[in-house]
């Protein structure tokens, strides 16, 4: 931001008063200015790192102090500036260096004993974080030259007691180390955030919600002038900035653990409000959590916008410890395996530091997966065996915790149970998908046995069991498993699947039980109609994919007068029901019965064929904006954009048929 002209006489009143005023951009412009042409002033320079340092642009900051310590050797608080903004930057090592010489001075010694505490927390060096901060602890107690002169100092190595202990596993003992310090400073929002972070690792995310909306609460009350949720309700507001004051209030923390934890709790939509809702920053501004969020909430709707983000994130130093893993997950959710195996080669330095064994294990076998099958299955399989044993000691601890009447032990082994057995399920599934990707079907539904002792009330296994009961015919016993998940969600029917609810329809159809395939498809249509009128702008596909299955399988038994007449009218109206996915289902109908139509196989009735036709013509009016495939994120070759239309293939269709029928356009 370019300052205005400064009036002769009058240039320190204006700096200090845009500093005041909290319009340090524009300070900055006046002092970069003014020290183009007395580049030694002291004064200048420190206001300028000072600036620098309220925007949060720390490594300017750092080049001015390192620039005023040169100049200006003895004066030891410019050192301490020095250090404190290289922290800030990242640039750890430097920072030990620059304040080690201030250690030996009383005056500094609580602070800098502080200062190296959490730049060794940074690193990861806990042991030593924790003897200086036991240090600096030791030296308040004893009121020897380095003791605090008031109870806040006291307070703040209590908070890195805390922030040690959060690192070691022990939340809650971290959490009351938090409130003991709000006691004695007061309300602090960092230190609200810092106990619903506490509240999050222990998977309490209820008090979590509560700290926040605290957080949230204040900020909108005592800072209206930060815009919250303003862009969520879709209005334009110019960006805030990195000032301290946003620092302060522990919003953009705040705002990240909320959708951290709609996330958690499978509340996309909620999640990704969340991010919105917090106040408006330019995307050069956003911090490196919240990039990564943004990557990860929106990586089903902007694949390509997440993966780059991701990619520049890896490359920042720090970044979040979360980017290098769930960056390998995502290449192998979106089978860029490749690139997967690419990015762990090229960053061997940080698996053993960020990838746990489990993780580093499962990917391995993941990649492994593409050029040896039965590899990866073998090293699947010992993870497997090495989790069911940790599910077999978890379960005992379970029972013993109860048996003693430990609440407190029971809910820590049930959740670590929990978790163990979705990496468990997660292990399973990888295994099942090598003999599925084969059609290997019967050894899917073996590996699936196997693990009924722990998975039997698991939701996911319960699906992928009945799936693969399914694809064997086996509708009586997949109708056992698909039921009770239908069940459980009956009445948000529409939180179900749309592939659960068609095979569990045509399941009940190919074992005559018509009434029950009714029943339940009419609970769909009704859910659907709530939908409409509750969202009128939001289009539902259960029911239309619903029809489409039941009408794909009438062709593939050979009915195609029946079936492919209920695969057009699934897709009625078509400004509603005609998609990408829907077209998919549809298309496939019409290329069986295209080809069984050329080798004399089958014949149409002439009003099926005009049914057929006016179909066609219908999705090429409403197709013209709705692509054909979705394309991979990162593919260098795109497909041709007026080729990859529902509009061009509806015609090419319309052609053929025109072609095999012998009937005039």
């Amino acid at each position: 931001m370019e300052a205005a002209p400064v009036p002769d006489g009058q240039y320190t009143a204006v700096v200090y008063g845009l500093i005041v005023g909290g319009r340090c951009a524009e300070a900055v412009s006046l002092l970069s200015r003014e020290l183009q042409r007395s580049c030694r002033s002291r004064g200048g320079l420190s206001l300028l790192g000072y600036c620098h340092y309220q925007l949060q642009d720390f490594a300017a900051a750092a080049e001015c102090y390192e620039q005023l310590v040169a100049l200006h050797p003895e004066l030891d608080a410019y050192r301490l500036y020095l250090a404190q903004a290289l922290y800030k930057a990242g640039f750890y090592t430097e920072a030990l260096r620059a304040v080690s010489p201030l250690l030996d001075l009383p005056a500094y010694q609580s602070r800098v004993l502080r200062l190296q505490a959490a730049i060794h927390y940074a690193q990861g060096d806990l042991p030593a974080a924790k003897s200086l901060v036991e240090e600096a602890l030791a030296a308040a107690a004893d009121g020897g030259p380095g003791a605090a002169e008031n109870p806040s100092e006291r307070a703040d190595a209590e908070i890195n007691l805390g922030c040690l202990l959060y690192r070691q596993g022990r939340h809650e003992e971290a959490s009351s180390k938090f409130a003991g310090a709000m006691q004695v400073l007061g309300y602090s929002p960092e230190l609200s955030y810092n106990m619903a972070l506490c509240c999050y690792a222990a998977k309490q995310y209820a008090p979590a919600l509560k700290h926040i909306s605290d957080i949230i609460e204040r900020g909108i009350n005592q800072h209206p002038e930060l815009s919250v949720g303003m862009t969520t309700e879709g209005i334009d507001v110019r960006s805030v900035g990195n000032t301290m004051l946003l620092h302060r209030t522990a919003l953009v923390e705040a705002f990240n653990l909320k959708a951290a934890i709609e996330y958690q709790l499978h509340n996309l939509k909620a999640a990704q409000e969340a991010l919105t809702d917090m106040p408006p920053r330019a995307e050069e501004e956003l911090d490196p959590v919240t990039l990564h969020n943004q990557a990860l909430m929106n990586m089903d709707s902007q694949p390509s916008e997440g993966f780059e983000k991701l990619q520049f994130l890896l490359l920042q130093n720090p970044c979040p410890p979360e980017t290098f893993g769930n960056l390998l997950l995502l290449y192998c959710k979106h089978q860029y395996y490749d690139l997967a195996a690419d990015v762990l080669a090229e960053n061997a330095h940080l698996t053993y530091k960020l990838l746990t064994p489990y993780l580093y294990n499962f990917l391995d076998a993941i990649i492994t997966c593409q050029t040896s099958p039965e590899e990866a299955f073998y090293k699947l399989d010992d993870s497997a065996g090495m989790m069911t044993e940790q599910l077999r000691k978890l379960m005992k601890q379970v029972q013993e915790a109860r048996q003693n009447w430990d609440d407190e032990a029971v809910k820590r082994a049930v959740n670590e149970y929990d978790e163990t057995l979705d990496k468990y399920v997660a292990v399973l599934m990888a295994q099942a998908k090598i003999y599925w990707d084969m059609r290997n079907y019967a050894m899917v539904e073996k590996i699936f046995r196997k693990s009924v002792e722990f998975c039997n009330d698991h939701e996911v296994w319960k699906l992928n069991v009945a799936h693969v009961l399914f694809m064997q015919d086996k509708y009586k016993e997949a109708i056992s498993f698909y039921e009770p998940v239908v069940k459980k969600h009956y009445d948000n029917i529409l939180d179900v699947s749309a592939i659960v609810l068609a095979n569990l329809c045509v399941s009940y159809i190919l074992t005559s039980q018509n009434e029950d395939a009714e029943e339940l498809m009419k609970k769909i249509e009704q859910g659907e109609e709530q939908m409409s009128y509750n969202s009128p702008d939001k289009n539902t596909y259960h029911f239309c994919i619903i029809n489409l299955v039941i009408g794909t399988l009438y062709c593939v038994k050979g009915n195609y007068d029946f079936g492919i007449t209920r695969v057009i009218k699934s897709l009625e109206p078509y400004n509603k029901k005609l998609s990408t996915d829907t077209w998919y289902y549809a298309k496939r109908s019409f290329l069986s019965l295209l080809e069984n139509m050329s080798k004399h196989m089958i014949m149409l009735c002439d009003n099926v064929i005009e049914e057929c036709i006016q179909f066609l013509k219908q999705c090429e009016l409403y197709g013209r904006n709705i692509p054909a495939v979705i394309e991979q994120p990162l593919e260098e070759k795109r497909l041709h954009s007026g080729k990859n239309t529902v509009t061009y293939e509806a015609r090419l269709l319309r052609a053929l048929m025109y072609k095999i029928t012998g009937w005039a356009p």
